[in-house]
């Protein structure tokens, strides 16, 4: 057995569902892509500044031969349940344990079985990577490249937890995979905030999964198709044929068992940071903290519409963040312009800080010329 073939049976003796390999050569064909997209605004405050480190392997270890990519499925076989309780929704990528954690699991483990046969010299990543994980995944062969700009493996779809090793080793490349889109397009028209476009290209700072971590203000426009999404969004995934009657993932890891994929809005409101972190600081969509997910609670909240939870998002107006005291302002005059015109008023007399003031005074005029009101 050569090396390749140990590194393939070992990965799935270990529970790794895909592995590819591919070289460590710069990614020179992506150059201009990348360079487009940041002048496009396309770029976020998650993506490495410095482009050269997203497609240039030997920048983060100088003797990379290869890169060893493996896929984690995380489509569990799992029916959503909801109870009586006023909830938003969690993208099934913060379902379980943070997948961060489980991939190097993986990935150690994996560099463990190598190194009792061979010496080597490496360095891994899970998702927080400079590269461009995805087109390492394509160029690996692990799935192609959708048009909602997932990887898509023909066996477990498109949930799947992508990691990879950069190596010293020298390993026989797979060859990439051509898209099966073809002229399929349900992933663009299903967007709810049109970010997918055309020709396999997407707009991250329009994706709802980006808005529900950014820190930077969401377009007023924009919160109005979160809908009641707290982390993350599945939209373009679930309704991709190619997700259908795929082999379902089998890491207990990923099983909801503490969220049932959801998490309750008003216990967002009132739960503290101590509180935040003790039940819920094991899943992905924590990182951000809980005012990021207490400021999606409040914009869900408003989607909602429901006037019996406006007392309760009114005293978010005294929260110490002024970050959830500009939301709290945006909800209540999404679901009761007349009380809210009259709160927001009264609210910029005690208001303290500058800038909230100055988004009180947008928010009353934003929507007195949308809902045409004096």
């Amino acid at each position: 057995m050569n090396l390749k073939d140990y590194i393939i049976d070992k990965a799935k003796g270990i529970g790794i569902d895909i592995i590819g390999f591919t070289d460590a050569e710069p990614f020179d064909e992506v150059k201009e892509f990348l360079i487009q997209r940041k002048e496009k605004g396309f770029h976020t405050e998650f993506e490495e500044e410095d482009l050269e480190k997203r497609y240039n392997p030997k920048l983060h270890l100088p003797s990379a031969k290869s890169i060893i990519v493996i896929g984690l499925s995380y489509n569990v076989d799992f029916k959503l349940k909801r109870d009586n309780k006023l909830v938003g929704r969690l993208s099934k990528s913060s379902w379980g344990i943070d997948y961060h954690k489980v991939v190097k699991e993986k990935i150690q483990l994996l560099v463990e079985e190598i190194r009792k046969i061979i010496d080597f010299d490496y360095k891994a990543f899970v998702d927080t990577g400079p590269l461009i994980d995805r087109y390492i995944a394509e160029k690996s062969g692990i799935g192609w490249y959708g048009k909602n700009c997932s990887i898509i493996n023909d066996e477990f779809g498109s949930f799947i937890f992508l990691g990879y090793i950069l190596t010293d080793l020298d390993l026989q490349k797979d060859n990439s995979l051509k898209s099966k889109c073809e002229d399929c397009r349900l992933c663009i028209d299903a967007c709810p905030t049109n970010a997918i476009q055309e020709d396999y290209k997407i707009n991250a700072t329009r994706c709802v999964s980006y808005l529900t971590q950014t820190k930077k203000r969401i377009p007023y426009e924009l919160r109005d198709k979160m809908g009641v999404k707290i982390y993350g969004c599945d939209t373009c995934q679930l309704v991709c044929p190619k997700n259908k009657n795929v082999k379902k993932g089998q890491i207990k890891e990923f099983i909801p068992h503490k969220t049932s994929g959801y998490l309750d809005l008003l216990e967002l409101l009132k739960i503290s940071n101590k509180e935040f972190k003790k039940k819920y600081g094991h899943i992905s969509g924590s990182w951000r903290g809980k005012n990021i997910l207490k400021r999606n609670a409040i914009i869900a909240l408003g989607n909602i519409g429901d006037k019996k939870y406006l007392d309760l998002i009114e005293k978010q107006l005294n929260d110490p963040s002024p970050m959830i005291r500009e939301y709290a302002a945006w909800a209540i005059l999404k679901i009761d312009i007349k009380r809210g015109k009259e709160l927001l008023k009264q609210r910029l007399q005690l208001e303290k800080d500058k800038e909230v003031k100055e988004e009180l005074e947008k928010l009353l005029k934003y929507f007195k010329v949308e809902n045409k009101l004096t």
